[in-house]
């Protein structure tokens, strides 16, 4: 599986931006997808997970009720819609497959779990 991460960018603090990532190579089945993100100066952190079968999702506590993640079965894409755009959510994003996994929770935080991931997208927000 091959991931390709866009959309970010720069916006203002309250705005809002969409990430996609077109996944190549093989259908995503029902394999388990995440969005991750790395500020600068910090170590990478966990955003939100999706079942792609069912579209069960998980977020962070830090985005919860801000982001929603999802995707499109369609066209192969994951999607992470940002709203409420704060600065600390600064970061380069990335999206990440796990592929041949359906992850429970508490697993879908850990990057070990995830096999294959995108090249990622700068999202900075300016206050």
């Amino acid at each position: 599986v091959q991931l390709q991460a866009s959309g970010g960018g720069l916006v203002q603090a309250g705005g809002s931006l969409r990430l996609s990532c077109a996944a190549s190579g093989r259908s995503l089945g029902s394999y388990s997808m995440a969005w991750f993100r790395q500020a600068p100066g910090k170590e990478r952190d966990f955003v939100a997970h999706i079942r792609w079968s069912v579209g069960s999702t998980n977020y962070a506590a830090s985005v919860k009720g801000r982001f929603t993640i999802s995707r499109d079965n369609a066209k192969n894409t994951l999607y992470l819609q940002m709203n409420s755009l704060k600065p600390e959510d600064t970061a380069i994003y990335y999206c990440a497959a796990a592929v041949g996994k359906v992850l429970i929770t508490s697993a879908s935080a850990l990057e070990r779990e995830y096999t294959a991931w995108g090249q990622g997208t700068q999202v900075t927000v300016s206050s």
